[in-house]
């Protein structure tokens, strides 16, 4: 089996995690899983997402010239299937693979074991159930990710084909500063609350950090952020890969704001507090003893 992952951030995401688990899920337990990665310094994580071999593929290929880069890698591994994301990016790409091979597509699909492929049809009113096609896209939170042991995730070769001249041109990647990032679209988000009182630490913390900052509603109607930043049900709702919480409590309204996101890391003096309860990682401790004291680590580090 095969799985295009995205990897804008050298990682895979997690959509990029659930494209890995469709292709072990039609892998099952002896198959095996290619995954072909795109993104800026990409291929780190793969192993752990499912992949037993993985190919890193240039990102300035050009969505024409995309389809026989694939074909090409994907050649020595003869896959079954070919699991893609329904992104902007993924969705092209699968559509433009099937045309070029002439290899079957079901796009959009909701439900996926070895055997079937369950997706939407008739302006999404009914379900059509068949036998998985050559080519998959699935949309996000729709297979779970793998959460079995760490596979090989073994580089390979990328195939050396000669990019032929395409009327669209791919330039490089630049990344987005966190800053200047939204609030809803940002993958770390750092956050103070009540309990922060030293907000010099916290502004310089987040920089080091490479952060967007939030906050809760008791901060923002201090005026000590802006309301651009409140985290919450009548704020911003986040899709984070991880929030890290300074002195926030952790009240429900708050709580909703976390939405989908991966890694809760909350530093806080009560131990019962509710953003403790949510957060995987918590220290226990005043937030102004450990911002500098982190900040100090990273600077040692340089």
């Amino acid at each position: 089996m095969a799985a295009i992952v995205e990897t804008p951030e050298g990682r895979p995401d997690r959509w990029g995690r659930q494209v890995l688990g469709a292709a072990r899920v039609l892998a099952g337990a002896e198959g095996g899983v290619v995954a072909l990665v795109t993104g800026v310094e990409a291929g780190h994580g793969v192993g752990e997402g499912g992949a037993d071999r993985v190919v890193v593929l240039d990102i300035a290929i050009g969505p024409e010239a995309m389809p026989g880069v694939m074909l090409a890698a994907l050649a020595p591994f003869a896959p079954r299937h070919v699991v893609m994301a329904e992104t902007p990016a993924g969705g092209d790409w699968a559509r433009r693979l099937a045309a070029r091979s002439g290899w079957s597509i079901q796009a959009g699909i909701e439900m996926l074991n070895a055997r079937q492929a369950l997706r939407p049809v008739g302006a999404m009113r009914r379900e059509r159930a068949a036998a998985p096609a050559r080519v998959l896209t699935v949309p996000i939170d729709r297979v779970a990710p793998y959460g079995g042991m760490r596979r090989e995730g073994r580089g390979c070769v990328p195939p050396d084909v000669p990019v032929l001249e395409a009327r669209v041109q791919v330039g490089p990647v630049v990344l987005a500063q966190a800053a200047e990032m939204p609030l809803a679209e940002a993958p770390f988000v750092m956050a103070a609350g009540q309990g922060v009182r030293d907000f010099d630490s916290f502004h310089a913390l987040s920089r080091f950090l490479g952060a967007t900052e939030g906050a809760s509603r008791v901060v923002c109607d201090a005026g000590l952020m802006p309301r651009g930043a409140q985290v919450g049900a009548s704020g911003t709702v986040l899709d984070a890969r991880c929030y890290l919480a300074f002195g926030i409590a952790g009240a429900p309204q708050h709580l909703q704001g976390l939405g989908k996101v991966e890694h809760v890391v909350a530093v806080n003096t009560d131990l019962h507090a509710a953003i403790v309860a949510r957060a995987g990682l918590a220290i226990i401790a005043d937030a102004q003893a450990v911002m500098p004291a982190l900040l100090d680590l990273l600077r040692e580090e340089g």
